[in-house]
């Protein structure tokens, strides 16, 4: 089975409700644990839910699953989180995108592992964006075009290692060719100053985070 995208809804907190906006009509949904419940608050259909559901509500999951949901329920002590076993479900459908959506509150240690998984090279033959909270997060894997509005902020961070080859058009501070390194500041906080930023990658693999997107005549993604 292949799907053009996938939404995969992590537990946690809840995503913004805004984010339901950006769900493609008839997109497969895989819930993380309790992100089954921030699903359904969504008004989103869940094909899937995977995880040892320590934080979904038993009768929730219970009557998911009587109206046709897949529970795919893992041990309690396992060496992957929930989201990652439902990124993993998200790929072994045949997806090509995979769209993420995500609260950015709880603990830090689990939205630092967020970020990190997001950039896995396990996922690289798919493209990853994620709504974590307010933000939106794209991973830059080669090239990517970004649409925003004039004066928003961008932010390029590079993950696993150092990102070579580093260009960007559309926005005020301009990389060419430049490697940026894990760790540095140098990618952050930059501007759009287009409608569309370009951003391509010869080697290594970026996070392009929108802190704050402006949505006057910005779209979702």
């Amino acid at each position: 089975m292949s799907n053009e995208v996938i939404v995969v809804v992590a537990g946690g907190d809840p995503p913004d409700p805004s984010s339901a906006l950006a769900v493609p009509l008839g997109a497969p949904v895989i819930a993380a644990d309790s992100g089954l419940e921030h699903a359904l608050a969504l008004g989103l259909d869940v094909a899937i839910a995977v995880g040892d559901f320590d934080s979904a509500a038993p009768e929730v999951v219970s009557r998911a699953e009587g109206s046709g949901t897949r529970i795919e329920r893992h041990p309690a002590e396992k060496d992957a989180t929930d989201l990652e076993l439902a990124l993993d479900a998200a790929l072994s459908l045949g997806s090509k995108r995979i769209l993420v959506l995500a609260g950015d509150g709880g603990r830090l240690d689990h939205l630092l592992s967020t970020l990190l998984l997001l950039g896995s090279s396990r996922y690289e033959a798919v493209e990853i964006d994620a709504f974590i909270g307010s933000a939106r997060a794209h991973v830059v894997r080669g090239e990517c075009a970004i649409e925003g509005v004039l004066g928003e902020l961008i932010s390029l961070f590079a993950l696993h290692g150092p990102a070579e080859g580093v260009r960007t058009e559309g926005l005020v501070y301009p990389l060419a060719g430049e490697t940026l390194e894990p760790g540095s500041s140098r990618g952050v906080s930059n501007v759009f100053a287009a409608e569309t930023a370009r951003i391509s990658v010869e080697s290594g693999v970026l996070l392009a985070v929108r802190p704050s997107p402006r949505t006057d005549g910005a779209k979702w993604l």
